[in-house]
């Protein structure tokens, strides 16, 4: 019997309060989804997996790489090319972890704009704008390869980019928005810029805050609310993450 795959969930924010309330955070989210996937590839969700939680943010609290098998990043509202003590700490870390000869890591949003940044790539505001709700990713050779279809519908919710994609690393797709819409460097790491693990409400939460904030325009967030509820890729694409960390993609 295998032992349990020990995944580290680096919370980079806190969801806005209703989402947090339904899912407890990035982390509770992320270990219903992987278990959901778990259970897909006849894995035993409770026995196969073993999910801890990190606050990167408040307590910049961080797992041993030697206790860990894999890191998922989490998006955020921060921005990933700021400077603030917490983030510098979190590159760091990343950078150690990319380093690291066993260790797997994953990257959403803000998470793979923070492994660009650690490889060296600029990262900040994209000149398009905001991507939101589900949206399509055209996707590389590599990229069909990896997830079994010739194209990808995701969750958006950035208008920061990873602006190119670092030497060595094999780009996964590209959006009229962002022309790096994942990376991916076999046996280490895979990242996208999009969430798949949101989902209809989730989305209709951040643009509906964001609307009343004054983030989001009226004509933007009503062009979003009417695609939060299409069909996208998101439990296709943590399937094949999960395979990933479990050794079965390469």
């Amino acid at each position: 019997m295998r032992p349990p795959l020990r995944i580290a969930i680096l919370e980079c924010d806190t969801p806005v309060e209703s989402v947090d309330k339904r899912y407890n955070g990035y982390y509770g989210l992320f270990t219903q989804l992987f278990r959901e996937c778990a259970k897909s590839l006849g894995l035993d969700p409770e026995t196969g997996l073993d999910i801890t939680r990190w606050d990167v943010v408040h307590a910049q609290e961080y797992p041993k790489l030697e206790d860990i098998d894999a890191i998922v990043q989490t998006g955020s509202k921060h921005d990933s090319f700021e400077n603030d003590p917490w983030i510098l700490k979190l590159v760091e870390y990343t950078k150690k972890a990319l380093e690291d000869h066993r260790v797997k890591v994953l990257g959403i949003c803000f998470g793979h704009q923070i492994i660009g940044r650690a490889l060296g790539v600029k990262v900040g505001r994209g000149n398009a704008g905001w991507e939101l709700a589900v949206c399509d990713m055209d996707l590389t050779d590599q990229g069909k390869k990896l997830f079994g279809k010739d194209k990808l519908r995701i969750h958006q919710m950035h208008r920061d980019i990873v602006f190119n994609c670092p030497t060595n690393v094999i780009p996964l797709g590209s959006s009229p928005n962002c022309a790096v819409q994942g990376m991916f460097l076999p046996g280490k790491f895979i990242t996208v810029q999009g969430h798949p693990e949101y989902n209809g409400f989730i989305v209709s939460e951040i643009v509906n805050k964001r609307a009343r904030a004054g983030i989001f325009p009226k004509e933007q967030s009503d062009d979003a609310l009417a695609r939060v509820d299409l069909a996208h890729d998101g439990f296709d694409i943590l399937v094949v993450f999960l395979r990933f960390l479990l050794g079965e993609v390469e």
